[in-house]
């Protein structure tokens, strides 16, 4: 069937893009892309085809053993299987080992992030845009770190944009500090597609580089803003809700930094009756950062005093 579509047409012209529900000929392409983005189109990937199951394979774990498991009898593998396996994890391994020495051979934070944009061991920097590595000040004495940038960074290329990135700004000034006050980073520097959670292959490329970039700052005082930053650095499992308010020890060269667990401002912006507990955490968090000023200088620059 061949289908005609007159561009002269009068139901063509001065039309929106939620008029007929799809996106008529002409219109501009800031229309188009809010009607992407409206549909739910948040990515661009390739203009051709790609088998992403099999590029996802290196991430899958290997499927659940056969039923006779559930039996008692012993567990047993095809050795086909047991090949992939071995072959999956010596690829991780792999990529993980290049990450750890290229993230190791970067003395500054322009290095490291130079290591990054040359480093192709994870595959979301094949579907991201930008390449999200750092904010604020990076010669603060505190450093807050996120999980993964979101649609906005993304699209801008800049960390902790858009809403969250606002209340953050505000949750920051709440306590008299702004975002030349404090270092920003991610754990991973890619958007995963969709916003899914990373896989277990792509946080074990990207931890090198996230402890070498806190190795780089040296900061007094880490928070970590959601779960993911402390489940992988810290190797605690509880959800964040049970983090939340807590002091950890994260270990970095034979010392400790004092690290506080919170709420992501993209939690808060979905649950907005939890900003009263996130406000006892930045308090937590002033009442340490005052600890480590002089008296006089945490009273010239802070009004909260």
């Amino acid at each position: 069937m061949t289908v005609v579509f007159d561009v002269n047409a009068p139901y063509n012209r001065g039309m929106a893009a939620d008029d007929l529900g799809f996106m008529p000929y002409g219109e501009p392409a800031e229309e188009i892309l809010r009607w992407y983005r409206d549909a739910g189109v948040d990515c661009a990937l390739d203009e051709t085809p790609r088998d992403r199951l099999a590029e996802a394979r290196a991430a899958m774990d290997i499927p659940a053993q056969s039923a006779s498991i559930a039996h008692g009898l012993p567990r047993t593998q095809p050795a086909g299987t047991q090949q992939v396996a071995s072959g999956l994890d010596q690829h991780i391994a792999q990529a993980a080992a290049e990450a750890k020495a290229m993230a190791g051979n970067a003395n500054t934070l322009d290095e490291l992030q130079a290591a990054l944009m040359r480093y192709d061991g994870c595959p979301l920097k094949q579907t991201a845009k930008s390449l999200i590595f750092k904010a604020g000040n990076p010669q603060s004495r505190i450093m807050l770190v996120s999980d993964v940038p979101g649609p906005d960074e993304d699209r801008l290329g800049e960390a902790f944009t858009g809403p969250a990135g606002l209340l953050l700004d505000r949750m920051l000034k709440s306590i008299g500090l702004d975002r030349q006050q404090v270092a920003l980073g991610l754990v991973i520097p890619w958007r995963p597609p969709g916003n899914r959670a990373p896989t277990q292959q792509e946080l074990a490329v990207c931890e090198p580089f996230i402890r070498r970039h806190i190795a780089l700052v040296k900061p007094d005082l880490l928070v970590f803003l959601g779960t993911l930053p402390a489940h992988l650095l810290l190797g605690v499992h509880e959800n964040q809700i049970k983090l939340r308010g807590r002091w950890f020890d994260y270990n970095e060269g034979g010392s400790t930094i004092p690290t506080l667990a919170t709420l992501p401002p993209s939690h808060l912006l979905k649950h907005p009756a939890q900003k009263a507990q996130a406000w006892r955490d930045l308090k937590a968090l002033r009442e340490a950062y005052h600890a480590l000023l002089p008296r006089e200088r945490a009273t010239a620059t802070d009004p909260h005093v």
